[in-house]
């Protein structure tokens, strides 16, 4: 690791360890954020170092943009949603700046928490297909348990359309899914 990413992803997690809200007794961004590199490790053993930043501040200052300021239903959802990806380039684009990343990376990185280029850029897709397994791996059950099962078919649909082909096959080896849950990630 490189002194430069040393230090963004130190500032990342400095930031996100005011996070308020708490999970596993530790502040909950801190927490994803290390899930996010943990998955990427494994996932992606050769990641760039954009793709590090991108993983690591993917929920950076998550909590400062509240769900309940946007309207019910999905075009809140999805006007939050974008607020949220713009907040967190912004934030993690300037600490690489201030670090001496060259344009090329920060904008790269932008790129990859903006989510443009999901099935067309391999960072942009490696970074959503370990969203996914993070997900499936730390917060779906709690998830699953709040919703009604039609609800959950839609989300775990949803979930592997944004996946690369590789990330799926390599769900249903590593998950054990309830058939009509596997089936989303067989098509």
């Amino acid at each position: 690791m490189t002194a430069a990413l040393t230090r963004v992803i130190d500032a990342i997690d400095a930031t996100n360890a005011q996070d308020p809200r708490q999970d596993e007794g530790q502040p909950e961004a801190l927490l994803y954020g290390q899930r996010m590199s943990e998955e990427l490790a494994r996932l992606v053993p050769d990641a760039s170092e954009p793709l590090q930043i991108a993983a690591r501040g993917q929920h950076v200052e998550r909590w400062k943009l509240a769900r309940s300021a946007y309207p019910e239903g999905r075009a809140g959802y999805l006007a939050w949603r974008r607020a949220q990806a713009e907040h967190h380039a912004d934030l993690v684009c300037a600490l690489m700046e201030t670090e001496g990343y060259g344009a090329e990376d920060v904008d790269a990185t932008g790129r990859m928490l903006r989510k443009q280029g999901i099935k067309r850029d391999a960072e942009v897709q490696a970074l959503e297909d370990v969203i996914c397994f993070v997900f499936l791996k730390w917060y779906f059950a709690p998830f699953a348990e709040k919703h009604t099962p039609e609800k959950i078919e839609r989300i775990v649909q949803k979930t592997a359309r944004k996946m690369s082909a590789e990330a799926r096959v390599r769900v249903l080896t590593e998950f054990d899914l309830p058939a009509p849950l596997a089936a989303a990630f067989q098509e």
